[in-house]
């Protein structure tokens, strides 16, 4: 199977994870504000899937939520199984991703360093252009 086919399968499952989310799971205990899906691995044979889930919280409700979401695999199967036209309808594994909770902590620090002034302030100025003033935006054909 072609990279851009499996490309177009993962942002499907994706997609279609994102809009089940709130059909499927219907608990007190579940908050799906808290709950991101950022990334779909799907296998070129299409029979399974590793989907990557970001989860606020402490490393406890984290894992809590993600028993959540496996225990309800078979009823996002269903609708990925519905919704979507595949040949075969990939088993899910959810595991956790940290990489929003990562990229959250480095907008932390830079705002930190900015605040004690340990960051040059930013240039409001744009790039000088190479071209000179009176040169044409573009060559003439």
């Amino acid at each position: 199977m072609k990279p851009d086919r499996i490309t177009r399968v993962n942002e499907l499952i994706l997609r279609e994870l994102g809009t089940q989310l709130y059909r499927v799971i219907n608990r007190p205990d579940f908050n799906p504000a808290e709950v991101m899906f950022t990334k779909a691995e799907t296998a070129v044979d299409l029979r399974t899937c590793r989907v990557g889930v970001s989860v606020r919280g402490t490393p406890a409700e984290q894992e809590r939520v993600l028993g959540i979401l496996r225990h309800a695999r078979t009823d996002f199967q269903k609708a990925i199984r519905d919704n979507v036209i595949l040949r075969y309808t990939p088993h899910l594994h959810f595991v956790l991703d940290h990489a929003i909770e990562k990229g959250d902590n480095v907008l932390t620090l830079l705002t930190q360093m900015e605040a004690a002034g340990e960051l040059p302030p930013p240039d409001d100025e744009p790039p000088a252009s190479p071209l000179p003033a009176d040169a044409p935006a573009s060559p003439e054909v």
